[in-house]
């Protein structure tokens, strides 16, 4: 493997866009530091030297900005409003038929698709932006921090548009550095931002578990956290690369004089074919009831019943609610992502079936009834992936966002891989052996 980077480096083309790619990083997070105008900054840090891994309701989205948010900083959202605007846009070509022609008609509609996407994204930004601000200055931001109403001491309308502004326009540039990555480095931009914003928050996370370890100073404690660590990567690796792979077979056909088809392929369906997609529903649409349960005043009974058992990721009620949303999401972004019945007719219409299947609907059924068998322990694996590691870390004083939780290993492991396999896939094409052998 180490051979393997030396010769990417070697190739002078490859070198260039690995170098590229490492440049714009180097961007990315020094941008994650640059505080926006109107937040006074030391208490901003004051605060979250009290918060100390305790990061409550923003933990997720302040892992996705590599510890940004919390910071108040210029690339404070991160990339999360691109994420969601890709989610939402993928979602709604499955209802709007206009959306479903355009991702139809190929680069075209693909180019189309991606430009309402940052449209989305600014429109996102703005909103997430404003309400940032808002809960900053009530002092919500950090519950419990005796300095957090003076994070902006100014309160004027044109100090709260400015703010909303930098942030928005943070998070167009984040956008850009993605997409400069895709075009000129080494490919999926986003997915590499957003695996460096969650790498960024490892060292600290894992100098806490040190630091309130109470064996052997602690070196206990981080060398179990470790361990459990490499266990679960090994495990995601595993799953994620497994898939069923359904043969197909093609029928020659003589056009003149000249044949064409008789090979055969196979169509891979993933165990894992939803990705990291339903832990980020699941754990967005938990927050809502305890993001309206924060802005709303007194101490009635449904906010004290939600800050006590869906605010915390350990209580009963919250794993089990996190658990079956898991499940229930995974069905329901396979069944947008992948339709057996468009598949079948595209095999039919180019002359393919799969062995022992008659073709048109007899092979949709078959692809249904095989990717409801396989999503169940995808589902499962997700549901497990995501909590087991949270509730063991929860016992050695990690927060539920540790960088070893499920939200994590997923991501960080998915496009790890993916970016692996693309600096492979540059080598071979130069006669050189890759990463994987």
């Amino acid at each position: 493997m180490l051979t393997a980077f030396a010769r990417a480096f070697k190739t002078p083309d490859l070198r260039k866009k690995l170098l590229f790619t490492l440049g714009i990083i180097v961007v990315y997070r020094v941008g994650t530091h640059i505080p926006i105008p109107g937040v006074d900054y030391k208490s901003v840090q004051e605060c979250v030297d009290q918060a100390s891994g305790n990061q409550g309701l923003f933990g997720l989205v302040n892992m996705f900005s590599g510890g940004a948010l919390l910071q108040i900083t210029v690339f404070a959202l991160g990339i999360m409003p691109y994420i969601t605007a890709s989610i939402i846009l993928q979602l709604l070509t499955v209802v709007i038929p206009r959306l479903e022609a355009l991702k139809k008609e190929g680069q075209t509609g693909t180019a189309k698709i991606t430009q309402y996407t940052r449209y989305l994204t600014i429109a996102l930004a703005i909103l997430q932006g404003t309400g940032l601000v808002a809960t900053a200055r009530s002092g919500a931001l950090f519950s419990g921090c005796t300095v957090a109403s003076q994070i902006v001491p100014d309160r004027a309308i044109f100090t709260t548009i400015v703010m909303v502004i930098c942030m928005t326009a943070g998070t167009a540039v984040v956008m850009w550095l993605g997409e400069l990555i895709t075009d000129r480095g080494i490919g999926n931009g986003m997915s590499i931002l957003m695996f460096i914003s969650i790498a960024a928050t490892f060292p600290s996370a894992l100098w806490a578990i040190k630091t309130q370890g109470d064996l052997a100073g602690g070196w206990i404690e981080f060398g179990t956290v470790i361990a459990v660590g490499l266990v679960m990567v090994g495990l995601v690796v595993f799953v994620e690369q497994a898939q069923r792979r359904i043969p197909v077979q093609y029928a020659k056909r003589m056009i003149g004089r000249r044949s064409y088809g008789g090979t055969s392929t196979y169509i891979p369906l993933k165990v894992n074919q939803a990705g990291v997609i339903p832990v980020i529903f699941a754990s967005s649409l938990l927050y809502i009831p305890a993001l309206i349960a924060q802005f709303s005043s007194g101490t009635s009974g449904w906010k004290t019943w939600i800050e006590s058992h869906l605010v915390t990721g350990n209580h009963p009620i919250y794993v089990t609610l996190y658990f079956l949303l898991i499940v229930f999401f995974a069905f329901f972004y396979v069944a947008i992502s992948f339709n057996p019945e468009e598949v079948a007719d595209n095999m039919k219409k180019y002359g393919g079936f799969i062995p022992g299947i008659r073709a048109g609907r007899p092979t949709a059924e078959y692809l249904g009834y095989v990717l409801n068998r396989i999503t169940w322990p995808g589902s499962l694996y997700l549901g497990l992936i995501a909590l087991v590691p949270t509730m063991a870390l929860v016992g050695f004083g990690a927060n539920q966002n540790f960088p070893f939780g499920g939200t994590s290993i997923l991501i960080i492991v998915g496009v790890g891989l993916e970016t692996v396999k693309q600096i492979e896939s540059q080598l071979q094409q130069r006669n050189y052996e890759g990463f994987l052998r």
